[in-house]
């Protein structure tokens, strides 16, 4: 092996960023699925040897995390303090659902690896004293987040509403005319309308329901 290439192996001389590597295994998982993620698929579509990637990264496991924080803290950041509560925590929403839409492969990875890195502990703390500032403690604001993190992961999961009511087309309108109206008008409106039913209906509960001491 040539000098050149024993640096290029190395990682640190070849250019290779952290940043690099965790697009590349979003992108392999967006292709051809989770299962084909490995450092040695990543370290030939970047051109380095798969020992490359553990100079940025320990494990693949620290990859995942590293995955995970890129999906979770991608999107533009919302300028939380001009907005009211309730239009940030919808933006919010929106946005990781919209990140969530765009990397379906990855969701299961999502709910499955609640990642402790310093990104998303960032993230978190922000969110959770802009509703501090707001009104609200502590942990009313950590459930609040965590609420609203169950909605999108579970909407991003099932793959919107017209999906999940595939299983009512063709149902007989003679025995079941409410379902059949129901499902007609699920068609015709936004893939997203249901989402946002929902996520008006968790905030505007946030306000109404009071905070348990247990």
């Amino acid at each position: 092996m040539s000098t050149g290439s024993a640096a290029r192996t190395r990682g640190q001389h070849a250019g290779l960023r952290p940043e690099s590597i965790v697009r590349t295994a979003i992108a392999i998982a967006d292709e051809e699925g989770l299962a084909s993620v490995s450092m040695r698929r990543i370290g030939a579509r970047l051109k380095v040897e798969a020992m490359a990637l553990y100079h940025h990264f320990p494990n693949k496991d620290a990859l995942l995390d590293a995955v995970v924080e890129e999906l979770s803290t991608s999107a533009p950041p919302l300028d939380f303090a001009e907005s009211p509560w309730r239009d940030a925590l919808k933006g919010y929403a929106r946005t990781q659902l919209s990140t969530l839409s765009e990397h379906p492969n990855l969701v299961d990875l999502v709910m499955t690896r609640p990642a402790v890195t310093s990104g998303n502990l960032a993230l978190l703390e922000t969110l959770v004293d802009f509703l501090c500032e707001a009104g609200f403690s502590a942990r009313r604001g950590l459930d609040m987040i965590y609420t609203i993190h169950e909605l999108v992961l579970m909407h991003a999961a099932l793959r919107g509403e017209k999906r999940q009511a595939a299983h009512l087309d063709g149902i007989s309108e003679a025995d079941f005319p409410r379902l059949v109206e129901a499902t007609a008008a699920v068609a015709r409106r936004a893939p997203t309308a249901r989402f946002e039913f929902a996520l008006d209906a968790l905030i505007a509960g946030f306000d109404e329901v009071a905070e348990r001491d247990t």
